[in-house]
């Protein structure tokens, strides 16, 4: 099963294929900002995937857009909410 490291708290999680970062943040009490619900509207569950990115599904256009506009957008960004894991393990931090 594909795992998620939250670096911040220190806790791992196992989560099945296709399992968002946020849906695993909310799901385990991670405090991950999300203002949307999750709806790919706002930046406020931006996440930096400190190792695995080829383990997320790609960065859709919208996404791409979102954080570009919100000067967020580097090698590591991610919205929580659209960082679906396919396979392996990530390890991802964010803003307290």
């Amino acid at each position: 099963m594909p795992k998620i490291l939250f670096k911040n708290t220190g806790e791992s999680f196992e989560v099945a294929p296709g399992t968002s970062v946020l849906e695993c943040a909310i799901e385990n009490n991670i405090p991950l900002e999300h203002d949307c619900g999750g709806n790919c509207a706002c930046t406020t569950c931006h996440i930096s995937v400190e190792e695995g990115m080829a383990n997320l599904a790609p960065m859709s256009e919208d996404e791409r857009v979102l954080l570009e506009s919100n000067d967020k957008l580097d090698s590591k960004a991610r919205l929580g909410c659209q960082s679906r894991i396919k396979a392996g393990s990530i390890v991802v931090s964010f803003s307290d």
